[in-house]
C-alpha cells in the first residue's frame, strides 16, 4: 500500500462536473434515472466518484483533496461527499467546460497555499491496477515538484487505435518527456499511425504548481482568471456568481489551453496498468469484459435479455 504524500503542498482535485451525455443510455439502465456516469455504480456497489476518491485516498491527504461538482447534480453527489467539509466542494453553478472547474480550483487553492502543487483527476476512468496508479501519481507529483515551470500529464500506453481519445506525441522515449504535439480525436487511419509510432493516450490526469496552471489560463483565456476571482470573492453559489457564470463561454481545457501550451508540458508514462475512459456504453462493456468484472446490474440485464 502506498503512503500518503507527506508534502503539505500536495493537493488533489477530483473533477466530477460533466454531464456524461454519451453514456446516458447505459447509466439510465443501471440507476433508473438521469444521473451522469460519475455518480453511477458501474463497477461495484458504489459510484465512480466514490471509486476515484478511494483510489486516490492512499496518496493524497483527505484534507487537501477537493471536489469539482455541479449544483444541478447535488442530489447525486451529496451522499458520496456527506463527510466532506463544504469548503472542499467546489460547486459550479452550470457547465462551462473543464477550464471552469480547473480555474476555480486553482484560485481557491492558491488562496490557501501559494506553493501548492495540484493534481487533477477525472473520476470517469478505469485502471486495472490501483496500486500502480497510486505509484504513478506519486511520480507525477515528484516530477511536477522538481520542475516548477511545467505541467506533467499522465499518458497511458494505447492498445488499439482509439479515435475518440486525445493522443500525445512525446519528444522522446524517456519516462517523462517533453511534448511535441497533441492529436485530438484523430481519424482511424491517423490513430493507427499514432499507435504504431508509440504515442500515448491523454488521460487528462495532470499535475503542476498552481501558479503554472494560472499562467496557462492567463495566457490562453485571460478573461477566466479575472472572472473567477470575482466569483470566488462572492462565493461560488451566490446569485452574483450565477450571473457571472451565465456570461461565460464554455472552454475545453485540453483543446484551448493544453494544445496551445506544449512548450510548458511534459508527459509521464503510466506503466504496467491499463487505462480506459468510460465515455460510451461500448467502451464500458469492453472494459468490464477485459477485466472479468460482472457487476450485479450486468447480471440483471443479462437475465432480462434472455428472459
Amino acid at each position: 500500500m502506498h503512503m500518503i504524500i507527506e508534502d503539505q503542498h500536495a493537493w488533489a482535485v477530483i473533477l466530477a462536473g460533466g454531464d456524461g451525455t454519451r453514456l446516458k443510455p447505459l447509466t439510465r439502465l443501471i440507476s433508473g434515472d438521469a444521473r451522469p456516469k460519475q455518480f453511477c455504480p458501474i463497477f461495484s456497489g458504489r459510484s465512480l466518484l466514490a471509486d476515484t476518491r478511494s483510489r486516490l485516498a492512499p496518496v493524497v491527504a483527505d484534507l487537501r483533496t477537493l471536489f469539482s461538482v455541479r449544483k444541478a447534480h447535488e442530489r447525486y453527489w451529496a451522499g458520496d461527499l456527506s463527510d466532506v467539509d463544504r469548503h472542499r466542494i467546489l460547486v459550479q453553478p452550470s457547465n462551462k467546460g473543464t477550464a471552469a472547474g480547473i480555474a476555480s480550483a486553482v484560485l481557491s487553492i492558491l488562496e490557501q497555499d501559494p506553493d501548492a502543487v495540484i493534481c487533477f483527476v477525472p473520476c470517469d476512468h478505469y485502471y486495472d491496477d490501483d496500486a500502480q496508479f497510486q505509484a504513478t501519481i506519486g511520480s507525477v507529483f515528484a516530477a511536477a515538484t522538481h520542475d516548477p515551470s511545467s505541467v506533467i500529464l499522465l499518458g497511458a500506453t494505447p492498445y488499439y487505435p482509439e479515435t475518440e481519445y486525445g493522443w500525445i506525441q512525446p519528444v522522446d522515449s524517456s519516462e517523462c518527456s517533453r511534448i511535441a504535439r497533441f492529436w485530438e480525436k484523430p481519424s482511424l487511419e491517423n490513430a493507427r499511425e499514432l499507435l504504431d509510432h508509440g504515442y500515448l493516450w491523454n488521460t487528462f490526469v495532470m499535475a503542476g504548481h498552481a501558479t503554472v496552471f494560472l499562467e496557462l489560463l492567463e495566457n490562453c483565456i485571460p478573461q477566466f482568471p479575472a472572472t473567477f476571482r470575482s466569483i470566488l470573492r462572492s462565493g461560488l453559489e451566490s446569485r452574483r456568481s450565477r450571473r457571472l457564470y451565465r456570461a461565460l463561454e464554455a472552454v475545453d481545457f485540453s483543446q484551448q489551453v493544453l494544445s496551445n501550451s506544449t512548450d510548458r508540458l511534459k508527459v509521464l508514462r503510466l506503466k504496467d496498468a491499463r487505462w480506459s475512459d468510460l465515455g460510451k456504453p461500448e467502451r464500458v462493456m469492453a472494459t468490464l469484459a477485459a477485466a472479468g468484472i460482472q457487476p450485479n446490474w450486468a447480471v440483471a440485464l443479462g437475465h432480462k435479455a434472455t428472459a
